[in-house]
């Protein structure tokens, strides 16, 4: 059980190290050296004996341990969100690590039903219909329970976390130029515009959120997009990863949706090359801290 009785005082901060052998631990020392005001921010993690680029079996271990010591003070309500930094998915799993990545982990353990990634970044909110799939597979594997999830989570993460009243959410068709009306493929007509329907539904007297589409993938991203977008639900990985990266690679941030307490990363993975160098840039990790924060601060303010 998750507890999550309302507060005051300061935010509480949770920060993972991730691989000790990575960029972590300079990233973390990054932010602490100028804490935010008004944040308590407890660290997971112990960076000594750990050599800068080189992983083995015991940095595997350990950047595992520290992520269930998050999850477990994150579910008796100690911290009010989770910021972490990156995870080497390749030696977690030679620890016993099972989930594709933090965000299925956190949600096991935090009891989510439902869940789904969003990146964002000054220019750009994407949020992911499917995630970490081969190409080949996407449209096997998408349906219409996977889109109305993504648009719906949307819809709260931008009332909730951003604080956006009545945003308006497109929703990215799988084929180019939307199909074309079934000229180019028919995902849009029978998967895609029947997800949106229900989505509709789902979020009447709700939410305010208007949805818009299925719309052209190569259009959509446009800044000059008309009704401009407060989030663009994107049907794969590369669909929606790629524009927001080319737009605001440093400033990217992972959110994971639908979790009790906000959890954000950068956008970038443990970069073993610069681990040490003093080279790793930190812009990433820090916009996930301030949007933790102030994602907190919005939840806060409504309980």
């Amino acid at each position: 059980m998750l507890h999550t009785a309302h507060r005051v005082g300061p935010l509480r901060i949770g920060v993972t190290l991730g691989d000790p052998c990575g960029i972590g631990p300079e990233l973390v020392a990054h932010a602490l050296a100028q804490p935010p005001a008004g944040v308590a921010m407890r660290v997971f993690g112990d960076a000594t004996g750990f050599s800068p680029g080189r992983p083995d079996d015991r940095s595997a271990r350990a950047q595992v341990a520290w992520l269930e010591a998050a999850a477990e003070a994150a579910r008796r309500g100690e911290i009010d969100a989770l910021v972490t930094a990156p995870i080497s998915k390749v030696w977690a799993r030679r620890a016993g690590f099972t989930f594709p990545g933090h965000t299925e982990f956190l949600a096991a353990r935090l009891g989510a039903a439902e869940h789904a990634m969003m990146m964002a970044s000054p220019r750009l909110r994407v949020v992911l219909a499917t995630t970490h799939l081969p190409l080949a597979e996407v449209p096997r594997r998408l349906g219409r329970a996977e889109i109305e999830r993504a648009i719906r989570l949307a819809a709260y993460a931008l009332r909730d976390d951003f604080g956006i009243a009545r945003p308006t959410i497109g929703v990215c068709g799988l084929n180019p130029h939307a199909g074309e009306d079934g000229w180019l493929g028919r995902e849009e007509i029978d998967i895609v515009a029947p997800a949106i329907e229900a989505a509709r539904a789902a979020l009447r007297g709700v939410s305010d959120a208007q949805i818009v589409g299925p719309l052209a993938a190569d259009s959509a991203f446009a800044p000059v997009h008309e009704p401009r977008l407060d989030a663009i639900v994107a049907l794969y990985h590369d669909q929606g990863l790629i524009p927001v990266k080319a737009l605001d690679f440093d400033r990217a941030v992972n959110v994971t949706l639908g979790l009790p307490i906000p959890r954000t990363s950068p956008d970038h993975g443990v970069a073993y090359a610069l681990a040490g160098t003093g080279r790793a840039r930190p812009a990433s990790f820090l916009a996930a801290l301030e949007m933790a924060i102030a994602m907190a601060e919005r939840r806060r303010s409504r309980a």
